[in-house]
């Protein structure tokens, strides 16, 4: 829905990049500019020009390649390795982690300048266990996805779903139901179906919503004062 619908999606996995390709990858490179550079290459952030780019990781970046990242950040210039003219590029940054960037900052391991030009809007997804809700339909659409049938999950595989800590957040969930779809028959999914971590647990009971006590707490209260007028 952006005016940047149109342009290219860039998208760069930091920790998956060795250190020493990186900064070629996000930068591009001049032919000759190191062993190996037989052409030259653009990168990601002249790609992205018009468009968006996606680090995702970026806490894994070293000290050094965030210090090159903060330019580009502030003024959309940089320079491809091995080149002396500098580039620009209007492109949108979208940056992704898993990890405390504000920890990371005190332990010296990011750095705060470069946090602070990066959080301009942040968006912060809550943990799987944190939105219990979206389990089963998320659970439903990737059985639907890798078995093609509607899922149909017993009381006892429901239990376990929704009680699990999942830290391994929705990556887990979608592995655990690609299982399910491979063994079970008919969109039936049993225990017997689920990996073992989720199937041998011992399940713990329901955590009650706030309403959920609430609504129990008028019942009782009803139970008793029909009981009352009763006797």
């Amino acid at each position: 829905w952006s005016a940047r619908a149109a342009g290219p999606l860039v998208k760069v996995n930091c920790a998956a990049i060795p250190e020493t390709l990186l900064e070629s990858e996000l930068f591009g490179h001049e032919k000759g500019s190191f062993t190996g550079a037989h052409q030259q290459r653009a990168g990601c952030f002249e790609q992205a020009h018009g468009g968006i780019i996606f680090l995702d990781e970026v806490s894994e970046m070293t000290p050094q390649l965030q210090a090159k990242l903060l330019r580009v950040t502030q003024e959309g210039r940089f320079r491809r390795i091995g080149s002396s003219r500098e580039q620009q590029t209007n492109a949108r940054i979208l940056a992704a982690t898993n990890r405390n960037l504000e920890t990371l900052i005190k332990e010296g391991r990011f750095r705060e300048d470069l946090f602070y030009r990066l959080a301009v809007v942040e968006l912060n997804v809550p943990a799987l266990r944190e939105r219990r809700e979206d389990i089963l339909p998320l659970a439903g659409l990737f059985f639907a996805t890798f078995g093609g049938d509607k899922a149909r999950f017993t009381p006892a595989v429901i239990a376990r779903l929704e009680n699990y800590g999942w830290p391994g957040n929705v990556r887990e969930l979608r592995n655990a139901m690609e299982r399910a779809a491979l063994l079970s028959r008919g969109g039936v999914v049993l225990p017997e179906h689920l990996p073992n971590r989720l199937r041998d647990g011992e399940v713990p009971p329901p955590v009650l919503s706030h309403n959920e006590v609430q609504r129990l707490e008028e019942i009782e209260r009803d139970a008793i004062l029909q009981a009352l007028k009763r006797h």
